[in-house]
């Protein structure tokens, strides 16, 4: 099939190379000429494992092409996906003025045939919108008068494993009011959808809604497990087997069930506030959603307050060691991340940061800028030199088994604070290290010692 898409951002280029790997002929347009000549090029804008090579696979072979020219991407396709951004307005509503100028430009060139998809994550009415804007452009250019096909097919793409999430989807869902649409859309997708069913065909407000109830019953597992967390800490309870006696209940499962510093990206944040914003503007107050992102946002400070209680809330002068920047593993992406806000805080309090990310470093330098209390480092234990403690923000795997004894030489104390609990407290208090994580009582050297018998029997 002949696949436009609209936007080359994370939904728009994944669906275009994913789409072109089985067989479609897909052209991606974006305004930005100069991000078309870099794509065209195979130089690929954000890091997602296995997209660089789907790219530059597909653009070889001709079945994926970038183009900054809307009409000739309009006339292209018998599918038109709009995939650009909607950011999170002054309110919390999500930003739909990309959405509709895409519209207004198809509007311009659209024929009776082609069908107009919103890929972009939008809020309840957002495909009456966009035929709206499709029927008046037409009528201001005089074009002969139909009414335009719109559908809605939200994305379920996790960063980091979206490619993966796009070839093999657990789901597949289409919002659509006729026949023919539905029929199209389930040929573009038949490639993706034949072990099992996948498809789940439905009205187009409920496939809306369908995609940010998605985003808010994951992000309320978060912050529902941040609350007990903190709650663990304050009655000496470890909520890492706490997360192990719940998960094992078949109703409640173990994604989505760890404790650490917060949500972030571009999804989950905006998207609670949205669906916020949408049930306030039908007199509907979402308690619950409103409490998942103040949760959040209180989480994302956890770090910096134990950080800051352990050197007794004075940390003028010293130099804090980050692991992880990113807000969570296998991507380069910085929006909304608990690095930021917990970076901000140190800066604030007086301290130095020196940190370390396998793939975040160049947007982390874009979005601070050069600073004094800040340096980035090419590997991990660079970060550690003359550090007084290690903080570690993002779970990368690279993260999980260092070498200790060298981080413990490299530090000026040997306190670890782990935001993503993914050290053994008891083994590195063993190792000589404080360790402090989320929803775990601190340990202490000496206390293990203890308790493993070897101060009892001098070794």
């Amino acid at each position: 099939m002949r696949i436009s898409i609209f936007g080359t951002g994370y939904v728009g280029l994944v669906t275009g190379a994913c789409l072109a790997e089985v067989g479609n002929d897909v052209v991606c347009m974006d305004i930005d000429q100069d991000k078309v000549d870099a794509l065209n090029r195979g130089e690929i804008p954000i890091f997602e494992p296995g997209l660089e090579g789907l790219v530059q696979r597909n653009a070889e072979t001709g079945r994926l092409r970038f183009s900054s020219d809307a009409a000739e991407t309009i006339r292209h396709g018998e599918i038109l996906f709009i995939a650009v951004g909607t950011p999170s307005d002054m309110d919390g509503s999500a930003d739909l003025r990309a959405v509709l100028s895409v519209a207004r430009t198809i509007g311009r060139e659209l024929t009776e045939s082609q069908l107009v998809v919103t890929k972009s994550t939008v809020p309840v009415g957002t495909a009456e919108k966009v035929r709206a804007s499709i029927i008046e452009t037409m009528a201001e250019t005089g074009a002969s008068r139909f009414t335009p096909r719109v559908a809605s097919n939200p994305e379920f793409l996790k960063e980091g494993a979206a490619v993966k999430d796009f070839m093999a989807p657990d789901r597949i869902v289409i919002g659509v009011d006729d026949p023919q649409s539905e029929s199209q859309l389930r040929r573009l997708y038949a490639p993706f959808n034949r072990n099992r069913e996948k498809i789940f065909s439905m009205d187009i407000a409920s496939a809306e809604l369908t995609k940010y109830a998605a985003n808010a019953m994951l992000a309320t597992k978060i912050s529902f497990m941040n609350e007990l967390a903190n709650i663990a800490e304050r009655v000496g309870a470890d909520i890492e087997r706490v997360r192990i006696g719940i998960g094992s209940d078949p109703r409640i499962g173990y994604h989505f069930i760890y404790p650490g510093v917060g949500y972030g990206g571009s999804c989950f944040p905006k998207d609670i506030r949205a669906l916020a914003r949408t049930a306030a503007d039908h007199d509907h107050q979402a308690r619950i959603l409103q409490a998942v992102e103040t949760v959040n946002q209180k989480q994302k400070l956890r770090l910096f307050e134990k950080v800051s209680l352990h050197f007794g809330n004075d940390l003028a002068g010293r130099t804090i060691a980050l692991w992880g920047l990113a807000f969570k593993p296998e991507t380069d992406d910085m929006r909304e991340a608990p690095a930021l806000v917990l970076m901000e805080a140190l800066w604030e309090a007086g301290a130095k940061v020196r940190a370390f990310d396998p793939k975040a470093m160049p947007e982390t330098r874009r979005i601070c800028g050069e600073r004094e209390d800040l340096t980035l480092v090419a590997e991990p234990y660079a970060a550690l030199e003359g550090a007084d403690a290690l903080v570690v923000v993002t779970e990368w795997k690279a993260f999980w088994s260092p070498d200790f004894e060298r981080i413990k030489s490299l530090l000026s104390e040997p306190v670890i604070f782990d935001g993503r609990n993914i050290y053994d407290p008891q083994d590195l208090a063993l190792l000589g290290f404080r360790h402090e994580g989320i929803g775990r009582r601190a340990t202490l050297p000496e206390t293990a010692a203890e308790k493993s018998g070897i101060a009892a029997s001098g070794h």
